[in-house]
């Protein structure tokens, strides 16, 4: 997902988790005001939203990266280079990694991928991560700990946007940064590495939805968690195609990425209103729980969104769901690995480092669907080249 103008705004992107009610500070650019259709149900919208940024990534979903064929993780759409020779050093490299969390699957089997990628490299001779549980204290706490350890370089994945910004700026003072996943409100870091985005993710749900479910519909809008900038541009591009469409969202609720509590928001919703022409999820991590919904009340499952997660994937099949899955690919986990290494040799890196974002759709469900992978395993990790697959994923031979 692109960002803002050249300077600051660059870094405000993405993620999957993380809770708090981050306020873009002047910094990142100005945001849209916050308008909504009459009487469409979306509300108002998120103050993360960014109409440049919104235009962008759209744009981007048409355009072809750059870089080798076969590994999305080192391609690049509409790279604008940096230089990094200020950063070469010798090796052996001792990378540290200030992680989010490990709290959901997505970030499981990404933190997995990580640790295989690290293993190809033999110029690494340590590599030291720190969990922050989701933490922003513990995060920020982590940051001031690997910075006295004598990295070469510090890859950060941030807990959450505003929050982390400060410690991430203290840092890249120190050590060359590298952020991906969930952005920061700064342009530090010498290189931020995510797929197209929020933005591009909430569109390709959204328009199916558009394109599925006749005038007039009543879509369900299912979201985690408030605050995080990549959720909140998935959110904000859905309200922007919902609002020009002439569909009628019923609800937006936040469901924690539990469940069991999507499960009960979607049968609540079932008995208010008898029918959901559809559901929009930020996230598909819970989609399967929102289908059983449909399924124990007893009516058919309407158009839906997931996300590459393999339960999802088999569910679509097994029963012939009318479904899409948008993704935010686990294989962005390589990518750091590599830019860091890069940086040190003192080679080029894209600055806004903007990775390949692919769509699920019924036509390429099979190249994804993968039956020897476990339930929670998302299909877009790029790891099946790596050693040790597919068993340290929990798969099995086929």
């Amino acid at each position: 997902m692109p960002r803002h103008k050249a300077a600051v705004a660059v870094f405000a992107a993405l993620a999957l988790a993380g809770c708090t009610t981050d306020k873009p500070t002047a910094a990142t650019g100005p945001a849209a005001p916050a308008t909504s259709a009459q009487g469409s149900g979306t509300g108002t919208q998120s103050k993360f939203f960014v109409q440049a940024d919104f235009d962008a990534q759209l744009a981007m979903r048409s355009q072809t990266p750059q870089g080798p064929a076969d590994k999305p993780w080192e391609q690049a759409i509409a790279p604008k280079m940096t230089d990094t020779a200020k950063y070469k050093k010798n090796g052996p490299y001792h990378l540290c990694f200030s992680n989010a969390a490990v709290d959901n699957p997505w970030r499981q089997v990404g933190w997995k991928t990580m640790q295989a990628e690290v293993g190809l490299h033999k110029e690494i001779a340590k590599f030291t991560a720190l969990d922050a549980e989701g933490k922003d204290d513990k995060q920020i706490s982590d940051i001031a700990e690997l910075q006295a350890k004598g990295c070469d370089a510090l890859i950060v994945s941030p807990n959450t946007t505003a929050t982390l910004t400060p410690a991430v700026t203290a840092a890249c003072g120190k050590v060359p940064v590298i952020v991906f996943d969930r952005g920061v409100q700064t342009d530090c870091p010498v290189t931020f590495i995510k797929p197209i985005g929020g933005y591009a993710f909430g569109a390709d749900a959204a328009e199916f939805l558009v394109e599925k479910v006749p005038a007039g519909g009543k879509v369900l809008a299912l979201r985690i968690l408030p605050g995080v900038d990549v959720l909140e541009t998935r959110w904000s591009a859905a309200k922007v195609v919902f609002d020009k469409s002439q569909l009628k969202v019923v609800g937006v609720e936040f469901t924690d990425g539990d469940a069991a509590k999507t499960k009960s928001i979607v049968s609540d919703y079932i008995q208010r209103y008898g029918k959901i022409d559809g559901v929009w999820m930020d996230s598909g991590a819970t989609a399967v729980a929102a289908i059983e919904a449909f399924e124990d009340a007893g009516v058919p499952v309407p158009p839906i969104n997931g996300e590459d997660q393999q339960d999802f994937l088999q569910k679509w099949k097994d029963a012939k769901l009318t479904a899409v899955a948008p993704t935010y690919p686990t294989y962005q986990w390589r990518t750091p690995i590599i830019a860091a290494l890069k940086i040190l040799k003192g080679e080029e890196v894209p600055k806004m480092w903007n990775l390949p974002q692919p769509k699920v759709t019924s036509e390429n469900l099979s190249t994804y669907l993968k039956p020897n992978m476990p339930p929670l395993h998302y299909a877009l990790c790029g790891c099946e080249n790596l050693p040790g697959f597919p068993e340290a994923w929990g798969g099995k031979k086929s």
